[in-house]
């Protein structure tokens, strides 16, 4: 891979996610929605033409750098961020629960 088609990982504020990008095209994303100062990541997709090259963990590493070097905390409603959480034991500690009122929050948003 070249370093021109290497990919790259941008927060889209205005989509309310993180987005992996694949020479120039928009390969997978993991959403979020921030309440009650946490981050809470609800759903990662990566586009079936990406998958099995390892972006989905590519991507949910810069968000949880991010939201580390920040200073913040994440819920992690989605079950890849979840199973991320599980096998990168570094990140545990910026986790905090899933809560009934976090799911029930997470259905009012668009799309879900």
């Amino acid at each position: 891979m070249t370093d021109s088609a290497a990919p790259v990982v941008r927060r889209n504020d205005a989509r309310h996610r993180y987005e992996i990008l694949v020479a120039g095209d928009v390969a997978g994303f993991t959403a979020y929605r921030d309440h009650d100062g946490r981050r809470v990541f609800y759903h990662t997709v990566v586009e079936d033409a990406y998958a099995g090259q390892g972006l989905a963990g590519r991507l949910v590493t810069h968000a949880l750098d991010e939201v580390r070097d920040n200073g913040g905390r994440i819920v992690s409603v989605c079950p890849y961020v979840k199973k991320f959480l599980t096998k990168h034991e570094a990140y545990a500690s910026l986790a905090d629960p899933v809560t009934p009122e976090i799911l029930q929050w997470v259905r009012t948003l668009d799309g879900n």
